[in-house]
């Protein structure tokens, strides 16, 4: 009774909805209807129903994300023969599981082309900079297993994303692969603002042993102000000279200074090199552009002093600890460190500016804020035209330095910004006439998804598969309604992007949420992309952890997993095509696969025809 009760609830529920089915692309209405029907049955708590089930060795419906309807069939038929009732007509299921699993894989074909290269599940790769003038690395990321490139449009420009994608076509005919371009939106990023440069200024400093005494002196090089300033060998400063005072000077010469701090400093000229010369100090030194350099051969000072051309200035950040109040500004305003009078107290809080100021109008009273992927949460205090006042409510134990352009999250607010921004309608057009699909950011509602729709139809192609980005808590909670509004078009995945998620929805979340998100997008029969820092080690460093593996092993149950650059990167795709090709036999989906495992070996001996599989 309580199956036959769901399976009515669903049919109700489909035909209260029937007229947002007839919007869907013509062959994904039964993806439509068996979203429907997921939802429908996870709205109810099965627990108990599911214990009852187990308790006969029947299914406990954990695996029908696919086909829903089927699976309730088959139960409650297995239930009534075993009653020996005669229940009324089952209405045969719309997808059944044969047609369940086509439908997945005939929406990941149209995003990702035929079968993943090697692996279990498709490749996709973030390219970097290189990439549009670099045809090997190119070439060796195909060679490797990458079935999708895909070029973010926050980075570069048109002219290097098309040198990008002539490369990797290049590189396709040359092996006779497939390769899929993926061009993801920027979407209105939310980022702190500029903060006010620090003083022009240069230290250098010997090192000493633990008992103060120098042990190796300081490297400096000097170089003429219009040469490049960077050092053939490392240095401890680089100081720019004006004019040709730098010739002058020979091994064996000292060179004299008053620091910023009126301190006598001395420097031993050691050798001169291709450009510059370089001298050695035992001594601290803070020098500025006013800074006046003395030059000494034999006790005797020559000539004019020579000037320190142009510093830059020093980078500047915000250190916050936990219950400072700090200003969120509008974009006109310079981030600048919190000001304290002769008595030690506050005169003006730190404030920076948010690059989308327009988003204060949604910010209320209590609603965290949270800065540098969740490093700095502050909440709001008040909510003015022009900036918010907040207060830190975690941060380092010693403090937390905030600087510029660091990512920003509103996980409480309920924002009303226009996902396309004016730089991805430009890009748009581009992407449109070069790439295989579009990844769609910060989209968080379904009229979000039509938005981008309209746009592709307008450009002349209604057709082109979307990527749905689910980076922030809005686009999770409504996830099912714009999986519905993705199935208008006729071919669209979704990416996870966790690492947003995680900052967004709490780090000790991700693991359900993830889960949620890869059984909904199965219900709808959408490809899923497993990304953010899959082997984010090995990319950048060479060397993996052993977490990152395992999360790795994990991706087989997306149908496409994704890995950002790094100097390492085409040893990432090696290493992830072979993880994704072991745990292909292992795992479809969340469903466990029972191929024979030598493994068991050990304790049953097996005989020759047992292998066979004529044996008992």
């Amino acid at each position: 009774r309580q199956l036959q009760g769901l399976r009515t609830r669903m049919a109700r529920v489909e035909t209260t909805y029937a007229d947002r089915i007839e919007r869907v692309w013509a062959d994904r209405k039964a993806s439509a209807r068996n979203l429907l029907q997921y939802v429908s049955l996870r709205q109810q708590d099965l627990r108990s129903l599911q214990e009852n089930l187990l308790r006969r060795g029947l299914s406990s419906l954990g695996r029908c994300e696919a086909n829903v309807h089927a699976t309730l069939n088959e139960v409650i038929h297995v239930l009534q023969q075993i009653e020996g009732q005669c229940g009324p007509a089952e209405e045969p299921a719309e997808v059944d599981f044969e047609r369940g699993r086509e439908l997945l894989n005939q929406s990941t074909r149209r995003l990702f082309g035929g079968r993943p290269s090697q692996g279990g599940a498709h490749i996709m790769v973030t390219m970097p900079s290189e990439a549009a003038h670099d045809r090997t690395l190119v070439s060796d990321l195909v060679a490797h297993g990458m079935d999708c490139m895909r070029v973010n449009c926050a980075h570069d420009d048109p002219a290097a994303w098309q040198r990008m994608i002539e490369n990797l076509r290049r590189a396709c005919r040359e092996q006779q692969r497939e390769c899929k371009v993926l061009m993801d939106l920027c979407g209105p990023k939310l980022r702190t603002g500029p903060i006010e440069a620090g003083p022009a200024v240069l230290k250098w400093r010997p090192r000493r042993d633990a008992l103060g005494r120098v042990i190796a002196p300081a490297r400096i090089w000097f170089h003429d102000e219009d040469a490049a300033a960077t050092a053939p060998l490392p240095a401890d400063a680089s100081i720019p000279v004006v004019g040709k005072w730098l010739i002058e000077l020979r091994p064996g010469d000292v060179v004299r200074l008053k620091d910023a701090r009126s301190r006598a400093r001395r420097i031993r000229i050691v050798e001169r090199g291709p450009g510059g010369t370089w001298g050695e100090s035992d001594q601290t030194a803070f020098v500025t552009p006013d800074t006046e350099l003395r030059h000494d051969r034999e006790g005797k000072s020559q000539r004019e002093p020579g000037r320190i051309g142009a510093i830059v200035p020093t980078e500047r950040y915000l250190a916050l600890r936990r219950g400072d109040p700090l200003l969120l500004c509008d974009e006109h305003k310079i981030g600048a460190p919190a000001l304290y009078d002769e008595h030690g107290q506050l005169v003006r809080p730190s404030m920076i500016g948010c690059t989308l100021p327009s988003v204060f109008r949604d910010l209320k009273r209590g609603e965290r804020v949270l800065f540098d992927d969740g490093k700095i949460t502050a909440r709001v205090d008040a909510v003015h035209a022009n900036y918010i006042e907040l207060e830190v409510i975690h941060a380092g134990p010693n403090g937390t330095r905030l600087r510029a352009d660091k990512g920003i999250n509103l996980p409480d607010t309920d924002l009303h910004l226009d996902a396309l921004t004016d730089k991805d309608l430009q890009d748009i057009a581009f992407v449109v006439e070069h790439a295989d699909m579009v990844g769609y950011s910060f989209v968080r509602r379904e009229e979000d998804v039509e938005q981008l729709q309209r746009e592709l139809a307008r450009l002349g192609n209604p057709d082109m598969p979307i990527v749905l980005k689910i980076e922030n808590r809005q686009a999770f909670e409504r996830l099912p309604s714009l999986l519905m509004a993705a199935l208008r078009s006729p071919a669209s995945g979704v990416m996870i992007a966790r690492g947003d998620l995680a900052v967004e929805l709490g780090w000790q979340r991700l693991a359900e949420v993830q889960e949620e998100i890869l059984w909904m997008c199965e219900a709808a029969h959408m490809p899923v992309v497993w990304a953010t820092q899959v082997l984010e080690s090995l990319a950048k460093t060479g060397i993996p952890s052993r977490a990152e593996i395992t999360d790795a092993a994990m991706g087989v149950r997306a149908e496409c997993v994704m890995l950002n650059k790094g100097p390492y990167i085409t040893e990432a795709v090696r290493v992830l095509s072979d993880i994704l090709r072991r745990m292909k036999d292992h795992h479809a989906k969340k469903r466990q696969i029972l191929r024979r495992l030598r493994l068991a070996d050990d304790l049953l001996p097996i005989s020759a025809e047992d292998e066979t599989g004529q044996g008992v």
